[in-house]
């Protein structure tokens, strides 16, 4: 292996964990506990349910478990997707995170961009913040994020699909979205970077987005991609949620081929046998 590639984008700890980025690519496995996940996985309030999913997901290989109590899902598509309250999201997520704090020996990721959510999530053992608004829709985040001290995920978002030239255009936001978080008291080398796939982008964008990925290593942080199950497959292939993991198996593999650190995946051990096999084609493999 090449070991400046191995270490050129450092290590993060999270966690009890450390990340050596280039070293091979971590699985993020996503629970929703949610009643409107756009993925059909939303287990509502469920902590039974979310604790033997991440159970499982932890014996299927994943690296660090993303848990989120608001759905995401676009609202022009999904047009019954509603903002829930702090005081909501916090009951629905809290009991969750708490039990697999207990429960699994994987790091424990936050999906949200309310200041006061994640301040109390990471109280109660998450140990990163996954903010879909790059710290641009709670004015309090960055700040609570400093202060908090652990890992976070910046991903680019906005609420149109209009860009000058796609791919600069989410490069230049995602260097402004680093810098900003860096002069709020974030350090440097704990910030993560998404593109954002199929958030304020249409299916041809997040297509090329993919094929361009090496163009985002410019930015020089660690990359999470997230296209699993996503409307983008379902266009291509014509095909509902539930029958997404082989077109979600292609992202992950061409998203690796293009510098990806993170996956961002429901599916967790199909995609955990996807990153093995990819990153032995792209980093190396030796026989032991």
């Amino acid at each position: 292996m090449n070991d400046f590639k191995a270490t050129k984008k450092g290590i993060t700890r999270i966690g009890n964990r450390d990340f050596v980025w280039g070293s091979r690519t971590f699985v993020m496995g996503v629970i929703n506990v949610t009643p409107d996940s756009f993925s059909g996985d939303g287990i509502g309030g469920n902590v039974d349910v979310a604790v033997r999913m991440a159970v499982r997901f932890q014996q299927e290989g994943a690296d660090l478990i993303d848990v989120g109590g608001e759905s995401t899902r676009p609202p022009a598509m999904y047009g019954d997707s509603k903002p829930v309250s702090d005081d909501e999201e916090l009951a629905r997520i809290i009991p969750v995170i708490e039990a697999l704090k207990r429960e699994i020996d994987l790091p424990i990721s936050v999906d949200t961009y309310k200041a006061r959510v994640a301040a109390e999530a990471v109280n109660a053992g998450a140990s990163l913040i996954n903010d879909v608004w790059g710290f641009q829709r709670d004015p309090e985040m960055a700040a609570v994020a400093a202060k908090l001290g652990v890992p976070v995920v910046l991903m680019h978002n906005q609420d149109h699909t209009r860009y000058d030239d796609l791919v600069p255009d989410v490069v230049s936001w995602l260097k402004q979205l680093t810098e900003s978080a860096i002069s709020a008291g974030v350090d440097r080398k704990k910030i993560i970077l998404d593109p954002g796939m199929g958030f304020g982008k249409t299916a041809e964008h997040n297509l090329e987005i993919l094929r361009r990925l090496e163009e985002l290593a410019v930015l020089g942080r660690p990359l999470l991609i997230g296209m699993s199950r996503k409307s983008t497959i379902g266009y291509v292939l014509g095909l509902p949620v539930e029958e997404r993991v082989e077109g979600t198996a292609a992202t992950v593999a061409l998203s690796i081929a293009g510098g990806a650190d993170i996956v961002r995946v429901h599916d967790v051990k199909e995609m955990v046998r996807v990153a093995r096999m990819s990153d032995a084609i792209v980093r190396g493999w030796e026989r032991h």
